[in-house]
């Protein structure tokens, strides 16, 4: 059964390929590949098992979602001479990117250019672009069919697909995870950043993309499973010196923040409040009973009694006032009179 290796290209684009041979290529090593029409090169980034469990016998590694067919075989490793080949198409992508660019403005077309790749044999180009909608590029693609005398491919990218070809250097210092160790881009929602305890400004919840960080994702179920151990923020305990209120609480370096009754605050860590509260009470989260008792306020000096308490709760039902029935006519008035004696 020939071997499934992993074999990435620029943009951090990967792709799956099967080895023939006995011995497997190692890791790094340049490779010819075939592919739907013609061949690439590509760099290998995971042989054996590992390119298994990456191609799925599921979606990275999970075994929920259906496996991923090798895109084709690979011919052989790559010579010096190919590479140099390589080196040559991608230093002039970045002419073609301009040239690209330049029929886009002619068109007048409401799409930006991102990047160009050549295909190592020169049979194909593939262009990727981002647009807020879709676009109609017909016209363009003959036109770029024209002036490059090949195949033209123009894909459509989101945003942080656009950042993980590109790569570039984040707000904490370090490479983009969706271009460095990401697998796959998870949609992000402003729900996690809310249950992270975090500033809603979106320039400081954002990535280089213009999109919600992807570290969102990945760190939430750690911010979700830590809670757990500390007890609610508002919640009052009953501890050695009296009652207090969480007012906060530190994760990170395992801390409760304390609020007693006369302002005064204090941070203690976790491992002693668990010893400081009272052994009837757990520091743990607990969800907040509802009073036994309804509460009701005095306005104005007007006495609320219970059965006023229990309507503003539970409002009694009124009778249903029927519509399009007229009871009797008042005295002194004949409704079979014409309008004309009405008036008299």
């Amino acid at each position: 059964m020939p071997d499934l290796i992993e074999v990435q290209f620029k943009g951090n684009r990967k792709e799956y390929f099967t080895w023939a041979p006995d011995v497997p290529p190692t890791l790094g090593t340049q490779v010819i590949v075939e592919v739907e029409r013609g061949r690439d090169l590509g760099r290998v980034s995971a042989v054996g098992e590992v390119a298994e469990r990456k191609c799925g016998v599921g979606c990275n590694g999970c075994a929920l979602a259906a496996p991923k067919d090798p895109t084709g075989r690979v011919v052989r490793a790559a010579s010096a001479e190919d590479a140099h080949l390589s080196d040559e198409l991608r230093k002039a992508e970045d002419d073609v990117r301009r040239k690209v660019i330049e029929r886009v403005r002619e068109h007048r077309l409401p799409m930006k250019v991102s990047d160009a790749e050549w295909q190592w044999d020169r049979k194909k180009l593939t262009v990727y672009f981002t647009a807020e909608k879709r676009v109609d590029f017909r016209t363009l693609v003959r036109d770029l069919a024209g002036l490059f005398r090949t195949r033209i491919e123009l894909r459509q990218i989101g945003a942080r697909d656009e950042a993980k070809r590109l790569d570039g250097v984040g707000r904490c210092g370090r490479q983009y995870c969706c271009s460095s160790w990401l697998p796959e881009l998870r949609p992000v929602s402003l729900a996690l950043a809310k249950d992270q305890r975090l500033s809603l400004n979106p320039s400081q919840i954002s990535g280089g993309c213009g999109r919600l960080l992807c570290c969102l994702r990945y760190e939430h179920e750690f911010y979700v499973q830590s809670r757990k151990r500390f007890p609610k923020e508002g919640r009052t305990l009953s501890t050695e010196r009296g009652a207090e209120r969480v007012d906060a609480v530190d994760i990170f370096r395992e801390r409760v923040l304390l609020r007693a009754e006369d302002g005064s605050t204090r941070a203690v860590p976790l491992s002693e409040l668990k010893r400081e509260v009272r052994p009837d009470e757990s520091p743990g989260p607990r969800e907040d009973r509802p009073p036994s008792a309804l509460v009701t306020f005095d306005e104005g000096g007007t006495t609320v009694t219970t059965e006023q308490s229990a309507d503003a709760v539970t409002p009694r039902r009124g009778r249903r006032r029927r519509r399009g029935r007229r009871g009797p006519p008042p005295p002194g008035r004949d409704d079979t009179a014409p309008d004309a004696d009405r008036g008299a």
